[in-house]
């Protein structure tokens, strides 16, 4: 009997899973984003956001929660009812996190399921046209001609280009001054205006600029050079090894039933395949992904491993 009862309550999961995916959505959708406005995660937010509303035929409402370098809205969307009406667009953050500070209210395994990866994009190494570099291997001789002297801005202490620089210091062997900001949207502001000398960032944010020539793009952080601007080379033709690729997808509380991800994930495939879509992320600097939610799962785990080791050997915290 307690068998039978099992396979009972089994059945009425699997059923109650399918009726919901079926009535799914009846209310507008949260997506929680952990930057503010003008940064390349809520541009690729706000990519995402459109299309599947569209799909869902209910409004998906970008909700940023900036601060921490994402912790901030990681931990909101970690702590709400897996149901499928609050979803997280993130990035390395997401996995960098836990190492940076002391105490962190989320794990990126056990709290959330991925759903989809939507971009991959790489970091821009960029300057003020000021700076008297034009390469990469002449930004690293200005910059030990001037031990901790240039300084360097990221969208905030222990981000992904506070911790892509990090390492390009390391490697290059090269002391910079870092300069944190609450997102990369006012760093790129100051630094087109000349309080900073560079950064290594999102290229989506930073390509409008340096094709305006506002700022000076020196080289991309990627293993292969950019669809979107192949003049440029990447950091690793000058720094043998060097090599920083960011991701951007959605994931879901722990619990989302299964057909809710499964119906976002398809959703998300079908609009990263229309050219339409893929010209618009093309021209941010950004290379449309997709794929299945186990394969992003995968990514989201191989880069938790490969970031410990990094943010371990830099000896950077954020408390």
């Amino acid at each position: 009997m307690r068998a039978l009862g099992f396979l009972l309550a089994l059945a009425l999961g699997a059923g109650a899973g399918v009726a919901c995916a079926q009535n799914y959505p009846t209310k507008p959708v949260r997506l929680v984003v952990g930057f503010p406005p003008g940064g390349a995660g809520d541009i690729l937010a706000r990519m995402a956001a459109q299309p599947l509303s569209v799909a869902l035929k209910e409004q998906v409402v970008v909700d940023n929660r900036g601060g921490a370098g994402g912790l901030v809205a990681t931990e909101i969307a970690a702590h709400s009812v897996g149901d499928g009406y609050t979803l997280l667009f993130t990035s390395i953050p997401h996995v960098i996190n836990p190492f940076l500070y002391k105490k962190v209210d989320y794990d990126p395994i056990k709290d959330f399921d991925a759903v989809v990866q939507f971009v991959a994009a790489p970091l821009l190494l960029a300057t003020n046209v000021n700076v008297p570099a034009k390469t990469v291997k002449e930004f690293i001789a200005v910059a030990k001609a001037k031990p901790g002297q240039i300084n360097y801005g990221s969208g905030g202490s222990g981000s992904s280009s506070h911790l892509a620089m990090e390492l390009f210091k390391l490697m290059a062997g090269i002391d910079l001054t870092h300069i944190p900001y609450k997102g990369t949207g006012p760093m790129i502001a100051e630094l087109i205006g000349g309080q900073l000398s560079a950064t290594i960032a999102s290229a989506v944010p930073l390509i409008p600029q340096v094709k305006a020539g506002k700022l000076r793009g020196l080289a991309v952080t990627g293993a292969k050079r950019a669809t979107a601007m192949p003049e440029l080379p990447t950091i690793g033709e000058t720094v043998q090894g060097y090599e920083v690729t960011n991701w951007f997808g959605i994931v879901a509380p722990k619990g989302t039933p299964k057909s809710i991800i499964a119906r976002i994930n398809a959703d998300m495939n079908a609009a990263l395949k229309t050219p339409t879509l893929r010209d618009l992320l093309l021209a941010q600097g950004a290379e449309a992904a997709g794929g299945t939610a186990d394969e992003y799962a995968a990514l989201i785990k191989r880069d938790l491993a490969k970031w410990e080791k990094v943010v371990r050997a830099s000896g950077v915290r954020v408390d």
